[in-house]
């Protein structure tokens, strides 16, 4: 069973990404949709990337959201290295999106209290 500390900081890091990027997508919707014409295409896909990391963030929908985030970070990733451009932010967030889905959520008290 993993220490009461290695559970916290994995809480920590899973809401810390997931918030992180749900504020970035938000960001990137208002953003896009700002700029005249409207950049639709941005907008539906932060749109989708903001559900994905709230879905994210519930233990019941840690996967669908991890995978929806997973999509759209690839989808981004390709669009970024078309213009020639290295998303480097996007493959750490892939990478630990990747990371909180294998171990899946540390949020259940049963994960914590059980008695030897």
């Amino acid at each position: 069973m993993a220490s009461p500390s290695l559970r916290n900081a994995f809480i920590a890091f899973h809401l810390t990404l997931g918030v992180v990027v749900f504020w970035l997508s938000i960001q990137t919707v208002f953003s896009a949709a700002r700029h005249s014409p409207i950049n639709l295409h941005l907008v539906i896909l932060a749109s989708v990337e903001t559900v994905a990391a709230v879905l994210f963030l519930l233990p019941q929908t840690l996967r669908l959201g991890g995978a929806g985030l997973l999509l759209t970070f690839a989808i981004a990733i390709i669009a970024h290295a078309v213009r020639g451009e290295l998303a480097a932010p996007l493959l750490v967030y892939a990478a630990g999106v990747i990371f909180v889905m294998v171990h899946g959520s540390a949020w259940p008290q049963h994960a914590v209290s059980q008695k030897p």
